[in-house]
C-alpha cells in the first residue's frame, strides 16, 4: 500500500499492529461476499455490497501511534481494486470529489454505477465483448483500468474534459476520439 503513496506508518517495536488485525478481520468479513466479475456485469447488489465493503475498509485503523490513522478513502478503493481489479473501478480524492462530491459509502456506490455505465458504453462503441479492448489498448488491463487511467489523466491531472451532462456520460458531446 505504500508503494502507492498510502504512507501507513509501520508500527514501532512493542506497539501493536492494528493494520493487520483490522485487515484481517476486515477480510473474514467482506472478503467472500466482494463481487468478481467485469465491471460491466456489475449487478446493483454487488455495487450496493462493494460500497459497503468499501466504507467499513476506509474505516480500518492502521496506525497505532499517538494519532490513530485510518486506511482512509483513496487506499481503500485502491485495495478493492487490487482484489477484483476486473471489477472495481478505483478513484482519488480528486476524481471521488470532481465526480460525486464525497468519499463515502454511497458516493463509491455511485461510482461503481457511473463505471458500470461507462463500460457498457465503451464495450458498444468497441462492438466488444470485453476481450478486445486489451488488444485495442496494446496490453493486458481491464476495463475497470482503462477507465480509471481516463479519470486520472483528465481530473487527477488537471487535464479539461467535457463531462457531457450532469450523469457523466463523457462519452457523448463530441468526446468519441
Amino acid at each position: 500500500m505504500n508503494s502507492w503513496g498510502c504512507r501507513i506508518r509501520y508500527p514501532r517495536e512493542g506497539e501493536p499492529a492494528p493494520f493487520d488485525d483490522g485487515i484481517r478481520d476486515w477480510w473474514e468479513t467482506w472478503g467472500a461476499a466482494l463481487p468478481d466479475v467485469e465491471l460491466v456485469h456489475l449487478t446493483d447488489a454487488g455495487i450496493d455490497t462493494a460500497a459497503k465493503a468499501y466504507a467499513d475498509l476506509s474505516g480500518v485503523v492502521v496506525s497505532a501511534g499517538r494519532t490513530k490513522r485510518t486506511l482512509g478513502p483513496t487506499a481503500a478503493a485502491k485495495a478493492l481494486y487490487a482484489l477484483r481489479p476486473n471489477t472495481i473501478m478505483p478513484w482519488d480524492a480528486a476524481i471521488a470529489g470532481t465526480l460525486h462530491g464525497a468519499r463515502d459509502g454511497a458516493a463509491f456506490g455511485r461510482h461503481l454505477r457511473l463505471g458500470r455505465e461507462w463500460a457498457a458504453a465503451t464495450l458498444a462503441e468497441a462492438d466488444s465483448n470485453g476481450d478486445g479492448i486489451s488488444a485495442l489498448v496494446g496490453r493486458p488491463v481491464s476495463l475497470a483500468k482503462i477507465l480509471d487511467e481516463y479519470l486520472y489523466v483528465a481530473i487527477t491531472m488537471g487535464a479539461a474534459g467535457d463531462w457531457g451532462t450532469d450523469s457523466g456520460e463523457w462519452w457523448k458531446d463530441g468526446n468519441r476520439g
